[in-house]
């Protein structure tokens, strides 16, 4: 890096979740990568994923206390406005000792004092959304913001620009056709056979095991294999039969997308964000839990042509072999799925965030 320019401080502020510190983890590789004298600081609570992930990633984690925002009236609203006082003086002190020069808010706890810091010290902050849905913090942040991005369109964030989700690097560089031969080999299956991955997240989907404990038949008479990721919870047996790979956890997920001819999953933003940036055709099954986020996530590659949605509570063996099954042998529909999984996906979204940053310096 030249003398002449200066050397930045940056403090990425978010976790909690995977959701947030995952999107963090792979922009501060990129301000890294680009800018080894950078400073870069993360913010976060002691109780949430960060504190084990951040500092094994080899970054700085710097801690503010955990301010939930209230949703209704008890007595966690009576004490928020002492305990957000709090955190806000904590987050300007870091501000202000470490010099700080832009604040980046992935959404979390961490994300909602270090916004109103910096508006106060009057340095640039940087609003990233990751769900379709976005968070209080973010609502709230986007308003004031020098720069917004969202991984979704039609995300309802002012100023709100889609610039896709920071992915890990192995996703952003996997070449799916390099490796699948030894993704083949590594769950036992043939590399010249098409392939249907199933998978519901770490600790599994039930919806999606009963569906396909009922079915897996019904696709491996379809002339394909079965790749099936069941969670490390699943009580499922394995019919341990040639052309069905049952596994109950995969820490080589890139292998498992590198092998993917179709994939049926829940459509968290992350996963969305991958599958459709590897341009793997999918079917979602959103999580009917919460305030429907999963199905938003979905939304837009649906609306691309990308994937298509089957709601959880309609999610059955019966609906696999009246879906599923026909979409396996529609090699046409696939394809038509395939480029526009490629149109709608987006594998620089970490850059992009890393732009948002320069232009909010900038300006």
């Amino acid at each position: 890096m030249s003398s002449s320019v200066p050397v930045r401080t940056y403090l990425l502020a978010g976790g909690g979740t995977a959701g947030h510190v995952n999107p963090l983890l792979a922009v501060a590789d990129v301000l890294r990568a680009r800018e080894p004298e950078a400073q870069i600081l993360v913010l976060g609570t002691r109780e949430g994923l960060e504190a084990r992930l951040v500092p094994h990633r080899g970054y700085e984690l710097v801690l503010v206390d955990k301010v939930p925002f209230p949703r209704r009236p008890n007595r966690d609203a009576v004490v928020f406005p002492g305990r957000f006082r709090r955190a806000l003086r904590q987050v300007r002190e870091i501000i202000r000792d470490r010099h700080v020069d832009v604040v980046v808010g992935f959404g979390g706890y961490a994300s909602a004092p270090a916004y109103v810091a910096a508006r106060r010290a009057r340095i640039p902050f940087v609003v990233h959304e990751a769900n379709a849905k976005p968070g209080l913090a973010n609502v709230l942040g986007a308003r004031r913001a020098a720069a917004v991005g969202v991984a979704f369109e039609g995300t309802p964030l002012r100023h709100g620009r889609v610039v896709g989700m920071p992915l890990r690097r192995e996703i952003v560089d996997l070449d799916r056709g390099a490796l699948r031969d030894e993704a083949a080999a590594h769950f036992g299956l043939d590399p010249a056979k098409p392939t249907l991955l199933v998978f519901g997240g770490s600790l599994g989907a039930l919806r999606l095991n009963m569906a396909f404990e009922g079915s897996w038949r019904d696709v491996l008479d379809a002339g394909w294999q079965l790749l099936h990721v069941t969670g490390e919870r699943s009580e499922l047996a394995d019919p341990a039969v040639e052309g069905y790979a049952m596994r109950r956890y995969v820490d080589r997920m890139d292998l498992a997308f590198a092998l993917a001819d179709l994939i049926v999953s829940r459509a968290g933003a992350a996963t969305v964000s991958e599958i459709s940036a590897l341009g793997i055709p999918c079917v979602y099954v959103p999580y009917a839990v919460g305030n429907g986020e999963q199905a938003l996530n979905a939304s837009s590659a649906v609306a691309a042509g990308a994937a298509r949605v089957i709601p959880d509570g309609q999610f059955t063996p019966d609906r696999v072999r009246s879906e599923i099954v026909p979409l396996l042998q529609d090699d046409e529909a696939r394809e038509r799925m395939r480029e526009a999984a490629g149109r709608v996906g987006i594998r620089d979204g970490a850059e992009n965030v890393v732009a948002l940053i320069d232009e909010s310096l900038a300006g």
